[in-house]
């Protein structure tokens, strides 16, 4: 079977490892000396135990194995922790975080914009509906309550949460929203979710984006739940 023209354009792997390598050495020059450092420190760790305990071979293996594990993982924390810093400060910053969230989250970005360029979000999950918002608590609150209001009129029974997304008093600051969202109960099922996104499509969207393009790695939401 021939392949797809655009599987052909994404970057490989190790291609994409390196990009990803690059752009943690550019957020933390220390980040990649940190991971080097976590994975040979695990294997070590596993050969002293080796030599000590006459099971070298098998704590050599043992400790190759555990030293990928461990280095990954410190890999993927920092890469996380590189994409806050640069998305931190960005219009839309909040929409980029919000949908790379893994299972049944379907996000609407910039349901609600004002020429300050504060945004609010829809996210669709199984706590219900939450509002995400972006700007000054002292500004975006009035805009959460209206969009509240009016996500209300087409679903009456389904929980609405208000977020703001921030590092102002009171707000979840970027590297924070993820787990924010995740923490809330799950009061739907997930029919229900299906039906509460096709009421919510019948609603009316007049808002302009803002200006500027979202930030690198923002997409807009995809027509059915992921």
């Amino acid at each position: 079977m021939a392949k797809k023209p655009e599987d052909s354009e994404r970057p490989g792997r190790i291609k994409q490892l390196r990009m990803i390598a690059k752009i943690i050495k550019e957020a933390n020059p220390k980040g990649m000396p940190i991971v080097y450092a976590s994975a040979l420190g695990t294997l070590a760790l596993c050969v002293v135990i080796g030599l000590v305990t006459g099971w070298f071979w098998y704590l050599l293996f043992i400790g190759i194995m555990l030293a990928l594990t461990v280095g990954l993982v410190v890999f993927g924390q920092l890469a996380q922790r590189a994409q806050y810093s640069m998305l931190h400060g960005q219009v839309g910053a909040a929409a980029a975080i919000l949908q790379g969230m893994r299972g049944n989250w379907e996000v609407t970005p910039a349901v609600a914009v004002t020429r300050d360029q504060d945004i609010v979000h829809r996210v669709v999950g199984y706590p219900g509906i939450i509002l995400v918002s972006e700007g000054p608590g002292s500004r975006v609150q009035k805009m959460l309550v209206a969009e509240k209001k009016r996500v209300q009129r087409v679903a009456l029974d389904v929980p609405v949460y208000d977020v703001q997304s921030g590092d102002g008093d009171g707000q979840i600051p970027l590297a924070k929203l993820q787990r924010h969202l995740m923490k809330l109960p799950r009061n739907l099922k997930k029919p229900a979710l299906y039906e509460i996104n096709n009421r919510l499509k019948a609603l009316p969207q007049t808002l302009p984006m803002p200006k500027g393009p979202l930030p690198r790695g923002a997409r807009m939401p995809r027509p059915k739940m992921r």
